[in-house]
């Protein structure tokens, strides 16, 4: 393969592993190449490549494509996510909280979109006191929120649209 060819194969695949990183929902390879403007085909190439790349280094990730395509920690290194996040969240449940967090008030059928098992996460979260439900205006959705048990249990100070400013992810967050 011509070094030229090489290179664009590997700024591919670096651009999808970006995407895998940033987004907090599994990923269709169509989904990825009409965001990055290339060919599917290219894009599957890509994933397979990083799929190979991630299980040949037995590190604690990995790129699970049960519904999509997502990166995710290793269940036999869950016990470290534990010791972080030790509200006892699976990382599923997790990345949900951070999408509620980062985007608040987020409708709930919103987020049924970008985390298809959202429902199911929601409840937990209601229960563990992390966030709050309230009716929409039209009554058909709910709003959700992150509660003060949130913001002491993660030791913020302000909410969670504060540290988005601080960390400068406001513009990233739009079409998170």
């Amino acid at each position: 393969m011509p070094a030229e060819e090489n290179n664009e194969k590997n700024n591919l695949k670096a651009k999808v592993e970006a995407v895998l990183f940033v987004t907090a929902k599994a990923m269709k390879p169509l989904e990825i190449s009409e965001l990055l403007k290339v060919d599917e085909g290219e894009v599957e190439n890509a994933l397979l490549d990083l799929m190979f790349d991630y299980s040949s280094r037995d590190g604690a990730l990995e790129i699970d494509d049960e519904d999509g395509y997502i990166i995710q920690v290793r269940s036999e290194h869950l016990d470290i996510v534990e010791k972080l996040c030790p509200v006892d969240l699976k990382p599923a449940v997790l990345k949900t909280l951070t999408v509620i967090a980062l985007k608040e008030p987020i409708r709930q059928a919103y987020l049924k979109e970008l985390r298809s098992n959202a429902y199911e996460h929601v409840t937990e979260l209601l229960e563990k006191g992390l966030i709050s439900r309230t009716k929409d205006k039209n009554g058909r959705s709910y709003n959700l929120k992150t509660t003060p048990k949130f913001a002491e249990y993660f030791k913020l100070k302000g909410d969670a649209k504060t540290l988005a400013k601080l960390l400068d992810t406001t513009k990233e967050l739009k079409d998170f």
